[in-house]
């Protein structure tokens, strides 16, 4: 394989030549003043003339048109001294300075910088003509490349480019330019990016990585194009630190421009502009709000229910449960509401977001009796227990919800042989304390519990200390709960207890005219005052769950 430069001023690559020779007759002199003499079987032109070609295309044009190829001296513009080159004048058209040749493998390549520099070999053989004379020759005019390859089964292609220049040594002889491939062969060049150089593959550093150690552009094969010393790998180029962004010396990485960082406590918070770190270190995290690390990213992060950049959090403004679902939030849980016209404040509910589409408020539940529901009237009013355990919402909110839209009850029960039972009605609506908090619509009924609410419609709301189920005998102090009574009555035969009250506790007319729930009862109580629903389901009742959802 031979490397060849051609002045059009061009430069390309040649395979070996052997013979060559200016004129017709050796060791003669021709007309225009020259001698020839033979060393090692090659011809030396030397000649007497007071300046010297600067490359092998004005050899060339000097000598006849016969001029044979090579060894012949020129003199770069700008070189301090003329010094011999091979010069190719039998493939397309000659002048062509031949810069590498390899033939047999006799002479070694694994040099240091001095050689490369200086240049090695022999020009009747194996050589590197030396990147410094190199980098003369290609900067004193247009120069093309062209390679020439001979392989062992004797076939052969070439690959030239129109425009081949390096730079000096300052430049570390970096391939400036190159282009315009033409041949009958794919390219073989391997062309590195701005800033690289073709060397030794390492563990380079990058602007992730300054210090090199993470070994992730490591290649195989033992050279490639790799970065100038002070320069850092950036995607697919090299780029000076400056350009790359700021070094975090904690991290060991680099932020890009516009890119923040947030130190491990949250205590100061870091923005890269101009390659520049400005850091801000009266960061702290709102006190609704918790310094975590979401999708990689540390900063203060605001509550759920709260919305903000972590420093500051506002409360969340819903409505209800079916907003903060809307919002994104399906997990089951806690979350403030604040519902149009509530003359308070945002308050807490428990949102229900795993059960039939979620969206919805629980405003009741019951589960073991640890909490006591024979309440007066100010705590059903305002609302009492523990919304993550066993508790009543409030009238109050109850009627504050149920008049900002059309709402859906669902009544969800769990018997004592965990057989689970629901009730669902298509609209469910309570009425101010001015009406004793009546339910004023309660829809249409579904689902497999029994329709416990039939006769509760229009029925208004009453406890042990305020009577309001408009008969003689006293429901909610009887029944020993707070509820809607005063619709219906409480028979059945309970298959559990196995008793039968037709009239159970009434003295009165109108006792059997209470209800056909009472979900509010004691909890384990004795027939009438246990929790029971419809006539399926009267002490065997252990899990009671009531909510709501708005549905327009």
């Amino acid at each position: 394989m031979g490397i060849s430069l051609y002045l059009e001023r061009l430069l390309f690559l040649s395979v070996c030549v052997y013979n060559v020779r200016c004129s017709s007759d050796a060791n003669s002199r021709d007309s225009g003043g020259r001698t020839e003499e033979y060393r090692q079987g090659f011809s030396y032109f030397f000649y007497q003339t007071p300046e010297y070609p600067r490359d092998c295309r004005e050899v060339r044009d000097q000598c006849s048109s016969s001029i044979s190829s090579g060894v012949y001296l020129i003199k770069p513009d700008g070189y301090p001294k003329p010094f011999e080159v091979y010069c190719n004048n039998d493939i397309d058209s000659g002048g062509w300075t031949v810069i590498q040749r390899r033939v047999d493998g006799s002479l070694d390549f694994r040099r240091n910088w001095e050689d490369y520099k200086n240049g090695f070999g022999f020009l009747s053989s194996e050589f590197w003509v030396g990147n410094e004379r190199l980098s003369y020759l290609t900067n004193q005019n247009v120069y093309e490349l062209r390679t020439d390859i001979f392989l062992t089964n004797n076939a052969s292609f070439y690959f030239s480019y129109n425009l081949f220049r390096i730079s000096d040594e300052w430049g570390k002889f970096a391939l400036a330019a190159v282009q315009n491939y033409t041949g009958d062969a794919d390219s073989l060049v391997t062309f590195c990016s701005q800033n690289m150089v073709y060397g030794n593959c390492t563990c380079m550093a990058t602007c992730q990585d300054p210090l090199g150690t993470s070994c992730q552009n490591s290649c195989d094969k033992g050279e490639s194009c790799v970065c100038q010393e002070g320069t850092l790998m950036d995607g697919n180029s090299c780029v000076f630190p400056t350009e790359c962004g700021c070094y975090l010396s904690e991290e060991n990485r680099v932020l890009q421009n516009g890119e923040t960082y947030v130190n491990v406590a949250c205590t100061e918070k870091c923005i890269c502009n101009n390659n520049q770190l400005n850091c801000d270190t009266n960061y702290r995290c709102s006190q609704d709000a918790v310094c975590n690390v979401k999708d990689d990213v540390r900063q203060c992060y605001c509550n759920d229910g709260y919305t903000g950049d972590g420093e500051t959090c506002t409360l969340d403004v819903f409505r209800d449960c079916n907003d903060v679902r809307d919002a994104g939030n399906t997990q089951d849980g806690v979350y403030s509401i604040l519902p149009s016209g509530w003359p308070g404040s945002a308050f807490n509910v428990f949102c229900k977001m795993t059960t039939d589409g979620g969206g919805w408020i629980v405003f009741q539940r019951r589960d073991r009796g640890a909490t006591g529901f024979y309440r007066n009237w100010a705590s059903y009013k305002n609302g009492f227990g523990d919304i993550q355990d066993e508790f009543w919402l409030g009238n109050e909110k109850l009627h504050y919800l149920t008049q900002q839209g059309t709402y859906e009850l669902r009544v969800d029960l769990v018997t004592s042989s965990n057989t689970a039972k629901y009730a669902k009605y298509t609209i469910f609506r309570i009425d101010s304390e001015a009406s004793k908090y009546r339910v004023t619509n309660i829809g249409t009924y579904s689902g497999n519990a029994g329709n416990g609410m039939s006769e509760v419609g229009n029925d208004r709301f009453s406890t042990h200390d305020q009577d309001n189920d408009g008969y003689g005998y006293d429901c909610a102090e009887g029944h020993k709960g707070g509820w809607w009574y005063g619709g219906s009555y409480h028979y059945s035969y309970d298959r559990y207890c196995d008793l039968y009250y037709y009239y159970y506790y009434y003295y009165y007319y109108y006792q059997n005219r209470c209800t056909k729930s009472n979900l509010n009862g004691e909890y384990n109580g004795g027939n009438g005052r246990n929790l029971f629903w419809d006539t399926s389901h009267n002490c065997n009742i252990k899990y009671t769950e009531m909510k709501l959802r708005r549905v327009s």
